[in-house]
């Protein structure tokens, strides 16, 4: 399999983690998530009055300005997606086929996602990978393919994902990711908000996107991790 966008990662020097050690161990955990409210309700739908929470289903306090995008019916829409854990749900989302198909290549991995108990996942969408040599892509997703948990990509999607479950009230600061690295989220949902690993600045396009196990947002750049 092998996938049609990407971006160059050469030299990228994330570190070796056990991912699936680190997922299984923050689900084992009897924390509530951060941010605790209910992101479903229909009280955070009329508080916000977001004409791009009301475009993409209404159903949560969602944010910016690709938020329009989101199926407002069906499996990939926000009624959808709250009801699937996070790779399912992505799967679902037309923003994200690039990001599912680069999990889908190592064994497992979305159903260790799918399994945690609360996570927040920053999403790179299609056009960010397309920012990355097809060739490059291609190899890493190859990688993947044989290496599993010890490959690069595996490293980089695990610098995506912060093993907490954080909304759109509770997400701004640092967050250690389950690559063992810090990212960093700046701004508001009403000014916008961004996501930094001190290497590369990501806008978030659509933020406090909920689902059964994580809280997601859509970001316009792949996070290397690289120093």
């Amino acid at each position: 399999m092998k996938l049609q966008k990407l971006r160059r990662t050469t030299g990228v020097g994330i570190a070796v983690i056990a991912l699936s050690a680190t997922f299984a161990a923050c689900s084992s955990e009897d924390d509530e998530p951060t941010g605790g409210s209910d992101t479903t309700s229909s009280e955070t739908s009329e508080d916000t009055g977001s004409e791009d929470a009301m475009a993409a289903g209404g159903t949560a306090e969602v944010f910016g300005p690709a938020c329009s995008a989101v199926p407002t019916e069906g499996e990939g829409s926000l009624d959808g997606m709250v009801d699937d854990p996070v790779a399912t749900a992505a799967s679902n989302n037309p923003l994200l086929s690039t990001l599912v198909t680069a999990v889908t290549s190592i064994d497992g991995l979305a159903d260790t996602l799918n399994g945690a108990e609360a996570l927040t996942v920053f999403a790179p969408y299609d056009d960010a990978f397309a920012e990355i040599p097809k060739k490059d892509l291609n190899g890493l997703v190859e990688e993947g393919q044989q290496k599993g948990d010890k490959s690069a990509l595996y490293k980089i999607l695990a610098h995506h994902v912060v093993g907490a479950n954080a909304t759109a009230d509770a997400v701004v600061g640092d967050h250690e990711t389950l690559a063992g690295d810090q990212l960093t989220v700046d701004g508001d949902p009403a000014s916008g908000m961004t996501v930094t690993d001190g290497t590369v600045t990501a806008n978030v396009l659509c933020g406090n996107i909920p689902t059964a196990n994580a809280t997601v947002y859509v970001i316009d750049k792949v996070l290397t991790g690289v120093k």
